[in-house]
């Protein structure tokens, strides 16, 4: 029976409250949303798009506030259920490295296929989409972790 109480003292346990990771949420997917609408509004956003002819700018902010929900969630549930791990202090700090990990995995699924299938000057392009998006990120990390702050301490 000692080994039993032994194990379950060893594990680390975290609160993901239904509320709370709603909130981040919210909070990230908002940041995310806001940075996506400001940055479309940009001449040199209107000359990517143009690549891509298939995006129009609605659908850019339909989909980013979409985008910015399910990886404001996932930042989020991973910033709470891996919040003692991170080696940093600062929750704001946590998030934004936690989002820098989700935007690599966001340029390496999204715009490293699109380079493939893009005109010439595509590598061009690539470091816009990769800023537009390092953007975005970035006020979600920050937006999330400064919620965190709020809510848990």
């Amino acid at each position: 029976m000692k080994i039993r109480s032994i194990d379950q003292r060893k594990r680390q346990k975290f609160d993901v409250s239904g509320e709370k990771l709603f909130k981040l949420t919210i909070a990230g997917g908002a940041a995310f949303w806001g940075t996506s609408i400001v940055t479309s509004l940009l001449p040199i956003a209107a000359k990517y798009r143009e690549a891509f002819s298939n995006w129009s700018i609605q659908t850019v902010w339909v989909g980013s506030l979409i985008a910015g929900l399910m990886v404001g969630c996932c930042v989020s549930y991973f910033l709470v259920a891996v919040f003692p791990k991170i080696p940093t202090k600062s929750p704001i700090l946590k998030s934004v490295i936690i989002s820098s990990i989700a935007l690599v995995l966001a340029i390496i699924l999204n715009d490293v296929p699109l380079i493939l299938h893009a005109p010439s000057d595509a590598l061009y392009y690539f470091f816009i989409g990769v800023g537009f998006n390092a953007a975005r990120f970035l006020f979600l990390g920050i937006a999330v972790g400064y919620l965190y702050e709020k809510l848990y301490e």
